[in-house]
C-alpha cells in the first residue's frame, strides 16, 4: 500500500539517540563545536532516510534545524538532502523564504535552483521550496519564474496549522472572504500562468495548508483546485487522518500529508535504542492511517 505522505527531517541535537551524540558539549550541556554538532546530525538524518525509504516518497528538511549552525549546518543540510535524492525520494526544502524583487530572486537562486558553479557540479538542490506568500504577487512571481525555469514547485503558506495563524489568516475581509481565502485566491491565480500547469491538472505552485483546520481545508479546496497541498500539523500538533480528508479530491489526489517530529522522535516513547526501527515504524503506522481514508 502507498500511500502520499512526507516525513519532516527537522533535527534537534539534544534529542538524538545517545548513541549518535558524539559532539563535546560544553558547561551549559550544547556542543562546543559547529562542526561536531552537524556530524552528529549528517549521521542521524542519513539513518532516518535509510529508515523511511521504502515506505514514504517525499521528505522535508527544515532548513533553520541546520542553518542555526552556520556554514557547517548549511553544508550538511545540502549534502543531506543530496543524499535523499539519489535514494530517489521527492525532497521538499521547507525554508518559507519571503521577499520581493532582487532579494526574492537571490533566495529563489540560492533555495531552488541547481547553483551552475564548478565546485558545486553535480548538486542535487531539493525538489521543491515553501515560501511565505504573505508579500503578495510581488513576493510570489519572483519565486514562480525561478521554479518554472529550474523545473521544480513550491508550496506557498495559505492556511497555516499553527493557533496564532488563527488571529490574521481568519480575520473577515470586506467582501466576506477571510485572509486565507484571499489568499488562496492569489495563489490559485498567480499557478495559472502558461506553462505552470502540468499534464496532471496541478501547478507548480501548491499550497501549506495545516492539517488542524480542517473545516478551513475543505473551502481552500474549492478556491485552489489546480494547486498540491502539503499539509503539515499530522500527529504531534494534533491532526488525524480524518482531519486531513478535506484536502483531498474526490479521487484521493491533491494532498501530501507532513509529520515531523512523531515519526523522527518516535525512538524516545516508548525510549528504545532501535531507533531506526522506531523510526520506520512510525512512518509505516502514518502511510496505514493515511491509506485508510483513501481506501
Amino acid at each position: 500500500m502507498q500511500a502520499p505522505i512526507c516525513v519532516g527531517i527537522d533535527p534537534v541535537w539534544d534529542r538524538l539517540p545517545a548513541s549518535v551524540r558524539r559532539a563535546a558539549v560544553g558547561s551549559s550541556g550544547v556542543p562546543t563545536s559547529a562542526a561536531e554538532a552537524v556530524d552528529d546530525i549528517r549521521r542521524f538524518v542519513s539513518g532516518v532516510l535509510k529508515a523511511v525509504v521504502k515506505h514514504v516518497p517525499c521528505v522535508k528538511f527544515q532548513s533553520a534545524c541546520f542553518e542555526r549552525y552556520g556554514w557547517p549546518g548549511v553544508r550538511v543540510y545540502e549534502e543531506t538532502v543530496a543524499e535523499a535524492v539519489a535514494m530517489g525520494l521527492i525532497v521538499v526544502g521547507d525554508a518559507k523564504r519571503g521577499d520581493i524583487g532582487i532579494s526574492a530572486d537571490h533566495y529563489a537562486a540560492g533555495c531552488l535552483s541547481d547553483l551552475p558553479f564548478a565546485e558545486m557540479a553535480g548538486r542535487a538542490g531539493p525538489d521543491a521550496l515553501t515560501i511565505n506568500a504573505y508579500f503578495g504577487d510581488d513576493g510570489v512571481s519572483p519565486f514562480r519564474d525561478a521554479a518554472q525555469k529550474a523545473g521544480k514547485g513550491l508550496f506557498a503558506l495559505v492556511r497555516t496549522s499553527n493557533p496564532g495563524g488563527d488571529a490574521l489568516q481568519s480575520l473577515s475581509l470586506a467582501d466576506g472572504r477571510n485572509v486565507a481565502e484571499a489568499m488562496a485566491g492569489i495563489v490559485a491565480r498567480l499557478g495559472e500562468v502558461p506553462g505552470c500547469v502540468g499534464t496532471s491538472g496541478y501547478s507548480l505552485l501548491g499550497a501549506v495548508v495545516g492539517a488542524t483546520k480542517p473545516r478551513d481545508a475543505a473551502r481552500l479546496r474549492e478556491l485552489m483546485p489546480r494547486q498540491l497541498f502539503l499539509v503539515p500539523g499530522f500527529g504531534a500538533q494534533g491532526g488525524s487522518a480524518d482531519d486531513v480528508r478535506p484536502c483531498f479530491k474526490p479521487d484521493g489526489t491533491g494532498a501530501l500529508i507532513t509529520a515531523s517530529r512523531s515519526v523522527l522522535f518516535a525512538y524516545e516513547k516508548p525510549k528504545t535504542e532501535d531507533w531506526t526501527g522506531a523510526i520506520e515504524r512510525a512512518a509505516v503506522e502514518m502511510k496505514a492511517a493515511v491509506g485508510r481514508i483513501l481506501g
